[in-house]
Order: C-alpha cells, then structure tokens, then sequence
C-alpha cells in the first residue's frame, strides 16, 4: 500500500493522479480489509494529497464504502469519521453522506438511537455550504422518529421543537404530516395525554387519501383516532377532558372502534369496573401503563379520577370510608386525590375533615349558562347574516 501511494503521489497530471487514486480505492473496497481502508484513508488526509484531489476520491470512497462488510463499514466509517474531525469544515459534504449511509445501517439493524446519534452530528446550520429549510426539517424530523422508535421522548423532542421554527415555511405536505404524527407522539410519552388526543384526532380527520407519494391508509387514520380516545381516557379528568370526551363521542368513526364501550361509559360519566378497566389495559401501550411516584400507574390514576368524578355526579356527600371502598382505595388516598382535583378546578366541592365527608356541588345551574351564551351568539350571528341579505351582500357558506 505504501509504495502505491507513493507512485500514486509522484504522478504530476492531476487527472492521472486521480484515476491512480481510484483504482488504489477499487482494489481496498474490493478486500474488505480494514487495514488496507485505515490506511487509505489516513493518506488521504495527509499533506502528501492536495485538498481538491482528498475531496473528489473521499467523495467516492463515501458513496461505495457500503460495499464493505456491514462489521467492516462500522469500524471504517466511525474511524473516517474521528480522523476527518479536525479539518471537518473541508469535507462537509462527505462526512453528510457517510453518516448518513452509517445511518441507515442502523435502521436495518433497528439500532434506532445510534442511527438518530449518527445523523444528529449532521451540521444543519453550516456556513459552507447551502442548507435549505425542507432538508433541515426532514433530517430534523427523521432523527426525532428515530429516537421514537426507542421511545426516547426527551430527544426526540429536541429536534421536533428545532423544526418546530420553520416547519409553517414549507409546502412539503408529507414533511408536515410526519412532523405532526411526531408531536403527537412525544406528548404521548411525556402523559401529556389531553394534547396529544387533540393532535391524534387532528391527524385523523386528514381527508386527502394521496399526499404527494405517500398514500394514506384508512388503517392508519383509524389508528390515530383510536389514539385519541385513549390518550383522552387517560388525561386528567375535568371539564377540558369532559369537551374531547364530547367531540369524540359524536364522530360517527368510533362507533367502529374496539374501545368505543368503554369511550361511551367515560362519557356517560358512568363508574368503571376492575373487568372494564383489566379489558382497557391490555390495548395500552407500556409508557400508558407506568408506574407513578404515588404508586398508582398512569392508568390506575385515570380511573380512580373518572370514578371519583363520576360519584360527584351521583352522591350529594360521601365519607372518606365509603368513598375509598367505591374506588378500590385507602379512604386517605381517596380524600388525597379529591383534594387535588377540588383545588385544580377540576370537580365541584368541599371538603370538611372534621366530619370526614366529601360535599359535592352541583355545576348544572353553570352548564345551563354556557348554552345560553353560546344560544345568544348564534342568534346573534343569524342576525348578522339576515341583515346582510336584506343588503345583497354575499354570505359566505
């Protein structure tokens, strides 16, 4: 190898140099042999080879080093990588297609966070040469489904909220649909449960079938409402949770769903029973069932709330005692959990400890005001609408 690239170096047409250089390149790819890769690589790096000639034969070398053994490609690209480092700003574009490549090894291997970690030292934001905002969001959002893949909801998010900035500047439909199934995905597994169903049910409602070259599935759209009803279950209970709960439940498509029985007892607010909620668990993704510092899993802590709240709809009082029978639970639990949601607004009621009873307060007389409100703005709007007809204005439909 040595002699060959110093006949290699000696040769003064620059032209032949670099045919020289690629027949070496050939004859390395050829052998799969690690050593023989090192070696031409540190040549190429060295002083004895002009930039313009190490970056045209590291270009190729990029491009074919994935005819190497898949071991071989690892070792070699990772120590390209580490000796490139120092003079990275001269070799931008090569060091781009072999972490990319690197990357998709992974994939196929399903090593999901070394192939994020491999296109993450990707520089976006390099001054050498031209980024545009459509490659910087995909690679962005590909590095976040990456993480996904593994769960990793911290750094998937990071590179989510960089595409974030300028995902509203594209016109790639596709682009934007993947960045939505990943924020709705990262508020899954942080238990943000009530954005992601809006997120979720968002993404179902989709009603183009054919989104540049991908073809969207009805199993799919499906899936994402399904999503929803169940990260909707899951959110904290009160009246934010109570709206999905409605918006859900009138869409004719759950009806279809196999957890529609149990999205109908949540919005009939209805006490769920340990048979209910055993049957609801088992469609539950592992991060939907975990453990809380309280000791009660995410789920358990969803249904004692709808349970409790359900009981405010149906007892005027109830002691602590009986009220931690009804749910399953120690009544200082059950006093606990009541207090919490009473202080967050999220039910209606006191609490006297001395007597140790739950009062609760009926929010009905408040409801019928929302429909009345909402009853005077559609007359109001009708109004509007009569007054421009009698002008021969056009209403918009």
């Amino acid at each position: 190898m040595e002699s060959a690239f110093a006949s290699a170096s000696a040769i003064s047409d620059q032209r032949q140099k670099i045919e020289q250089y690629k027949h070496i390149l050939s004859t390395v790819l050829a052998s799969s042999d690690i050593q023989q890769a090192k070696q031409f690589i540190d040549h190429m790096l060295s002083d004895d080879v002009p930039l313009v000639v190490s970056r045209q034969l590291l270009q190729t070398f990029a491009q074919e080093f994935d005819r190497l053994e898949p071991d071989v490609q690892k070792e070699v690209a990772h120590y390209t990588l580490n000796q490139i480092q120092p003079r990275v700003v001269s070799f931008e574009e090569q060091v781009l297609i072999i972490r990319e490549k690197l990357a998709e090894l992974y994939e196929s291997e399903q090593q999901w966070s070394k192939a994020a970690q491999m296109l993450s030292g990707i520089d976006l934001d390099s001054a050498m040469r031209f980024v545009d905002d459509t490659f910087r969001i995909s690679k962005c959002v590909q590095i976040a489904r990456l993480y996904l893949e593994d769960d990793d909801a911290v750094n998937a998010e990071a590179f989510i909220n960089k595409a974030s900035f300028k995902v509203n500047n594209i016109k790639n439909e596709v682009l934007n649909l993947q960045y939505k199934v990943c924020y709705a995905r990262i508020l899954d597994l942080k238990r943000k449960f009530l954005e992601a169903a809006l997120r979720y049910y968002d993404i179902s409602q989709i009603e183009k079938r054919q989104i540049g070259d991908e073809e969207i599935d009805e199993a799919a759209l499906e899936q994402a409402l399904a999503a929803a009803v169940t990260c909707t279950i899951l959110a904290a209970a009160g009246p934010q949770r109570s709206r999905v709960l409605a918006t859900l439940y009138k869409d004719e498509r759950c009806s279809k769903l196999k957890i529609y029985p149990i999205l109908q007892k949540v919005y009939l607010e209805r006490i769920l029973r340990k048979p209910e909620i055993d049957a609801f668990a088992e469609e539950l993704k592992p991060h939907q069932q975990a453990l809380l510092p309280d000791n009660f899993t995410v789920l358990d802590r969803a249904m004692i709330e709808h349970n409790l709240l359900s009981a405010s709809k149906l007892y005027t009082n109830i002691s602590f005692d009986e009220l931690g029978t009804l749910l399953g639970i120690p009544p200082q639990k059950a006093e606990k959990i009541a207090s919490r949601m009473i202080f967050e607004d999220r039910m209606r009621g006191s609490i006297d400890q001395v007597e140790g009873v739950i009062h609760f307060e009926d929010d009905t007389e408040e409801l019928q005001q929302w429909d009345q409100q909402i009853m005077g703005l559609c007359q109001a709007l009708n109004d509007v609408l009569d007054s421009m007809a009698k002008k021969g204005l056009p209403i918009p439909v």
